[in-house]
């Protein structure tokens, strides 16, 4: 059912075309949006999923990841190749490129833009992966079986330098950090991850920093030298919005919109999605950033919701006479996920959904020093918090369910492998 009034239907502009943007496009659609609806890219590039970038598309096996949507028969206007250097919220308008583009409504879901190695930007050899160009640059370097060396052991990490050895290039992988995943994951859970590496013939160097590149050598901090036909960086993401300084539109420490629980801004007609923004979480009680496609996947749709329910409101409260009682608002749209996402790495398929921040006890679900697959469980007071699973994606599905609904589990059924969690609960 449509929410919109006989008034104009407001102009919806979404500043980037990744998947936010487009699925924010589709739901507005879906849900009922009349008026114009914009997606402005910087890639010229159809908007294309980003997941097959690093597996499909960089093997040669796909030549692309286009997402099926027919933008001319939903009414989307694509304004591709064309970047966005500001915005100015009083005058409704954004700068681009190509001159200044009004809007109603502006949804900012520009994503996230991989950090890079300081002091090796113009350094030939040295690559990043996050768009569709960086993969293309790429491809070559895996069919000639350079000597690669990969900066960063986090998810991107692992699923390069898997791709890398399936191409049969000698792969070295160097981390800052002690261990693999550091960031993410608590040590006795990474310990059997970082022997993934030595068992798919990559070299795993850990605690110890990249110091320069120079063409065909990475320079360690401790004076080894790598020899590196190409370098890739993988040390994390920031979201990108240095094209909102000044605009007033929040942002946090860590570069994030700061998004209320509906996704909106502090400026009115502003929204923000996916993972350039965060946003409160009631059910982990903190503020959170989400760097992963199913959250880019899931916010959308009550973005859009929230974006015809505000114009519902701003319609009726324009057309109510003075002092005649108010009619009932639509309840306003939260978004509260259970975060999820997985990586397919070294022949194995991972999968991680929840928050452990503020857990008090870890379970396992079968032992990795005898087991192919397997799965960790992070509980509070009995309650689900999170779960990474290893092969196990009935554990991960289960689990996932179950904390969407805030239940509790016994902990001596859950941590024995042969009982479902579904039978866990309690």
């Amino acid at each position: 059912m449509s929410h919109q009034t006989s008034s104009r239907a407001p102009h919806v502009v979404v500043v980037g075309a990744g998947i936010a943007g487009v699925r924010t496009a589709v739901a507005l659609r879906e849900l009922g949006h009349t008026g114009p609806v914009t997606v402005i890219g910087a890639e010229p590039h159809q908007p294309y999923d980003r997941p097959p970038l690093s597996k499909a598309v960089l093997l040669g096996t796909a030549e692309g990841s286009a997402f099926d949507v027919d933008f001319e028969a939903l009414g989307v206007e694509l304004r591709l190749g064309t970047a966005v250097t500001g915005v100015r919220p009083a005058a409704r308008e954004l700068d681009t490129e190509a001159g200044p583009v009004p809007y109603d409504v502006l949804v900012v879901a520009t994503g996230a833009e991989p950090l890079t190695l300081p002091g090796t930007e113009a350094v030939p050899g040295v690559h990043l992966l996050r768009t569709l160009d960086d993969a293309a640059r790429l491809r070559p370097v895996l069919e000639r079986r350079h000597d690669i060396v990969v900066v960063g052991a986090g998810w991107i990490g692992a699923e390069f330098a898997t791709a890398a050895r399936a191409a049969g290039c000698a792969v070295t992988v160097v981390e800052a950090a002690e261990r693999p995943l550091a960031g993410a994951l608590p040590a006795e859970v990474t310990a059997p991850m970082g022997k993934w590496y030595a068992e798919a013939g990559v070299e795993l160097v850990t605690g110890v920093r990249v110091a320069s590149v120079e063409p065909g050598t990475v320079v360690l901090a401790d004076g080894r030298r790598i020899a590196a036909g190409a370098v890739v960086v993988g040390v994390g993401a920031r979201p990108a919005t240095a094209w909102l300084a000044g605009s007033g539109i929040e942002t946090g420490p860590d570069g994030s919109v700061t998004a209320d629980e509906g996704l909106r801004t502090g400026v009115p007609g502003v929204y923000a999605v996916g993972d350039c923004a965060s946003f409160p979480s009631a059910r982990y009680g903190r503020r959170m950033l989400v760097h992963h496609w199913d959250n880019a996947l899931q916010g959308p749709r009550t973005v859009a919701a929230n974006i015809l329910a505000d114009r519902e409101a701003a319609d009726r409260a324009a057309t109510t006479p003075a002092g005649a009682p108010a009619e009932p608002a639509v309840a306003p749209a939260v978004y509260d996920p259970v975060p999820y996402f997985w990586s397919e790495q070294f022949g194995r398929f991972v999968q991680y959904a929840g928050d452990r921040t503020d857990a008090d006890t870890l379970l396992w679900r079968g032992d990795p020093a005898d087991a192919a697959t397997w799965s960790v469980l992070w509980l509070r007071d009995g309650v689900l918090r999170a779960v990474l699973a290893v092969g196990r994606p009935r554990d991960l599905s289960q689990g996932r369910r179950i904390m969407q609904s805030g239940g509790r589990l016994d902990p001596v059924a859950a941590a024995d492998p042969e009982i479902s969690l579904k039978t866990a609960a309690r």
